[in-house]
């Protein structure tokens, strides 16, 4: 598959474009309900009927480039819009897509994603919260002790998929359920912000003490949650990329502009830096734009014409912002380890857009999986090199 954007694709653009124009502004949690009541919420869902509307794999696109043009809010719903809808779609019953998508698409309830903990890492089969039945309490509820880590947005979600083992003395990836919890149980969940080098707190701690779920809240049946998170990780990486990448060109054009207006673009080493990288995101565009291609022609997110695409994908992306970081500072010069406001110790340290790309890109490559986890998968299911060994 190609893409080339045709007169409907175009009038698209320009609707996008006038609502955007129209609409921007407010508070994060206030823009995602804006969102939701244009309708914007869930382009990419295969199906409809949810207050959501439908545009083909080429509108999508056009949705994700033009917001990101417009430098609209960062997305607090994406979570819930992206990885939770599709696998409800794909594996929920009639009675869950009823109850939880509608007020995704809505943006009146905000997800995040109960996956990595502490000693396990990106290993997800090494999962040890547990979730058991609950004797004593209502009937059809089960209790979830445990501890997730560098859970995005926890702090603002109304809900939780967790994964979880409800069987007990099971290993690695055989049974683990797929569990949607409900965050506001004060004394049975807590979440704690963690600090980040650059002062902010998107990614959190969250223990769960005691928490209920309901049996009914279980997606794909206990015991098939293996099943239902690997299906989910196939969402994680689509148009949303290409968007990203219209991101990374505002970032590398204000390190262009920098290097022209103090000098350093006449250093040689900095302009072979600067055309590198931008001729490397060209290069991430196209790359981006096929493996869209290939998947829009496969059964679904598990049938991938190429399934190592999204790890190289996300190879190429996390250093390349890294040394995108590296070179802002690189340019600014000593002026770099400055901030734009004086520091005290009864007030946050402030940071300038150059020293927090530098600083929040250090993890780049190792969120949403780390480097050596796409290496992995690139080797055994690529290359088909021996699986790697796994207690």
């Amino acid at each position: 598959m190609e893409f080339g954007f045709g007169p409907e694709d175009e009038a698209f653009r320009g609707e996008v474009r006038a609502w955007l124009r129209e609409h921007l502004g407010g508070d994060r949690r206030e823009w995602e309900r804006e969102l939701g009541r244009g309708g914007w919420i869930g382009l990419g869902w295969s199906e409809d009927g949810y207050g959501n509307r439908r545009a083909s794999l080429t509108q999508q696109v056009v949705w994700a480039e033009e917001y990101a043009r417009a430098k609209a809010p960062p997305r607090s719903g994406h979570i819930g819009e992206n990885l939770l809808a599709p696998t409800l779609i794909a594996h929920g019953t009639d009675e869950q897509k009823a109850r939880f998508l509608p007020p995704v698409a809505r943006g009146e309830e905000l997800w995040c994603q109960g996956y990595s903990e502490p000693g396990a890492g990106s290993d997800l089969a090494g999962v040890r919260t547990t979730a058991v039945r609950d004797t004593g309490g209502a009937p059809g509820e089960y209790r979830i002790t445990g501890q997730k880590i560098w859970t995005s947005l926890a702090h603002e979600a109304d809900w939780c998929f967790v994964l979880a083992r409800t069987q007990p003395e099971s290993l690695r990836h055989h049974g683990l359920s797929f569990l949607l919890v409900p965050m506001d149980q004060p004394g049975r969940i807590e979440v704690r912000p963690i600090r980040q080098l650059t002062g902010t707190s998107e990614f959190n701690e969250v223990f769960f003490d005691g928490a209920v779920a309901r049996a009914e809240h279980v997606v794909g049946g206990e015991g098939n949650g293996w099943r239902v998170a690997m299906s989910l990780l196939g969402y994680e990486r689509g148009v949303s990329t290409l968007a990203q990448q219209i991101g990374f060109a505002e970032e590398l054009g204000r390190v262009v502009e920098a290097a022209v207006a103090n000098g350093a673009v006449n250093d040689p080493v900095v302009r072979d830096c600067l055309v590198r990288l931008w001729a490397e995101l060209r290069t991430m565009r196209w790359n981006a734009l096929r493996t869209l291609g290939s998947s829009a022609q496969a059964d679904g997110p598990g049938d991938l014409r190429d399934p190592g695409a999204p790890s190289v994908a996300k190879l190429l992306w996390g250093r390349w912002h890294q040394r995108l970081g590296e070179l802002a500072v690189r340019v600014r010069g000593v002026t770099a380890a400055v901030g734009p406001a004086d520091w005290t110790t009864s007030s946050p340290y402030e940071l300038d857009a150059f020293q927090h790309l530098f600083l929040f890109s250090r993890a780049d490559t190792i969120y949403g999986g780390s480097d050596e986890i796409q290496r992995t998968i690139i080797a055994e299911r690529v290359l088909g090199l021996p699986k790697e060994p796994r207690g």
